[in-house]
């Protein structure tokens, strides 16, 4: 996190910056999510699925100077940076080939640059930590301010309600640039020192496999991965034991 966040102040990203996050679930986005924020700068975190014109809408409507990605979504973050006038060497892609290869930075040149993570100076009730977007489903989607107070507050809900602990193995399929992946999963999961296994889509099979390979303790989904579930799981059939899956309720 460090690292990232010197790398990122050297490449003049700082307070008052906007750095788009365009990547599935690892632990690069995690490292790359938190060192954005030790830089004191502001993530907005954007839709994996998101299409290379939804992509340059956020980061326009954002304000963002930077966009981090991966291979798989390089077409679709080239376009965007492209139309939104991201320069090449501001478009990072965590596992491409690197700068020197491609021109856009990799997680390599990042975490080489060897630069001390800067002091940052700011209030953590006002500074805007991550501005993520909303579904759209009454409209266009709108970033929501979120401020590092508001995720301390966040983690103070979560931790008496999930009571995580750190011999507890999370399962992480939820994805990390929506809110509910990002706060209950990534951040609740680290504040605890959780294991956290991290699956970058879901996959029924792959889904169960993971939890019987690793022991998960705590599992989080969606709805949809509930039906999924109820449908693959042959009638009368029970679970072997006390396992704790919470599930997201859409608020109307």
């Amino acid at each position: 996190m460090n690292a990232t966040a010197g790398s990122l102040a050297a490449r003049g990203i700082g307070v008052g910056d906007v750095v788009g996050l365009l990547a599935p679930n690892s632990s690069l986005f995690a490292v790359s999510f938190h060192g954005i924020l030790r830089a004191g700068a502001t993530v907005t975190t954007v839709n994996a699925l998101f299409t290379a014109p939804d992509i340059a809408k956020q980061l326009t409507d954002a304000n963002a100077t930077m966009l981090i990605t991966v291979s798989a979504l390089l077409p679709q973050a080239q376009e965007a940076a492209w139309t939104v006038g991201i320069a090449p060497e501001r478009l990072i892609v965590l596992d491409g080939d690197g700068d020197a290869a491609t021109g856009h930075p990799n997680a390599d040149d990042l975490l080489a640059h060897n630069a001390p993570a800067p002091r940052v100076d700011f209030d953590p009730a006002t500074h805007l930590a991550v501005l993520p977007y909303s579904s759209g489903t009454t409209g266009n989607p709108k970033g929501v301010m979120l401020t590092h107070q508001n995720l301390v507050a966040n983690m103070a809900q979560i931790r008496p309600l999930f009571a995580m602990r750190s011999d507890d193995k999370v399962l992480a399929v939820l994805p990390f640039f929506h809110i509910y992946g990002l706060t209950v999963l990534l951040n609740a999961a680290l504040q605890e020192r959780a294991t956290l296994v991290v699956m970058p889509r879901f996959d029924l099979t792959a889904f169960l496999g993971t939890i019987q390979e690793h022991r998960i303790t705590y599992g989080f989904i969606a709805p949809p991965v509930a039906v999924a579930l109820t449908q693959a799981v042959p009638s009368g059939a029970r679970s072997g034991g006390d396992w704790p899956l919470v599930v997201d309720r859409p608020v109307c």
